[in-house]
């Protein structure tokens, strides 16, 4: 119980270390997330929709 007690007290003491980043500095870093997830996202999309039809050729033309 003691080493819960420590450990939660130092995770106290850290937390009081941490340099919290003002509303505007989080608001403007989430919105990067989400642009670069959905511009990710779209790209990956693109791609298997290429590979997928690329292996449909393939086996269609030498068939399976």
């Amino acid at each position: 119980m003691k080493n819960v007690a420590k450990f939660l007290n130092e995770v106290k003491l850290e937390l009081s270390r941490v340099v919290w980043p003002k509303r505007d500095e989080f608001l403007g870093a989430t919105i990067v997330v989400i642009f670069l997830v959905t511009v990710m996202a779209l790209y990956l999309w693109q791609v298997d929709f290429w590979l997928s039809r690329a292996v449909s050729y393939v086996i269609q033309v030498f068939g399976a």
